[in-house]
């Protein structure tokens, strides 16, 4: 488990990357960083038939569960993707809220899975395994 600094240090820098800032990503409590993340379906987010991009929904359910997984990791640990199952649902209409959580199913020593859901007004909209190598940092 990380200390609180370190926790808080790797939280804002997902928060930083300009990407998830362009995108308005924002947490779903910011006193919980592992609960999910919330983005609107905004201009940035959309496709050519203003729907929500799926690129996007893929990119962001890993970003939750990284967010899941960080509380898991110590201070000496970071996470990489190194598989990335999504099922894109149904399609997400402009200006809708997204919310995006995930759940860690397990973490070993070396690898952790979690799974991810997009929810639309409380609908499953698409939903991700997501497998993580952990690596050492230094």
């Amino acid at each position: 488990m990380p200390s609180d600094d370190v926790l808080a240090t790797r939280v804002q820098a997902v928060l930083d990357i300009p990407l998830h800032r362009f995108l308005g990503m924002q947490l779903r409590d910011p006193a919980e960083p592992s609960a999910g993340i919330w983005f609107p379906v905004a201009g940035p987010a959309q496709n050519q038939a203003a729907v929500l991009h799926g690129g996007v929904v893929y990119t962001l359910l890993d970003v939750a569960s990284f967010l899941a997984l960080l509380p898991r990791l110590g201070d000496d640990e970071h996470a990489v993707t190194h598989d990335l199952t999504v099922q894109l649902l149904r399609p997400v209409a402009a200006d809708k809220r997204v919310d995006i959580t995930g759940t860690v199913l397990r973490r070993g020593r070396a690898v952790a899975f979690m799974r991810a859901e997009t929810t639309v007004d409380g609908e499953v909209v698409a939903a991700a395994q997501v497998t993580k190598s952990v690596v050492r940092l230094g």
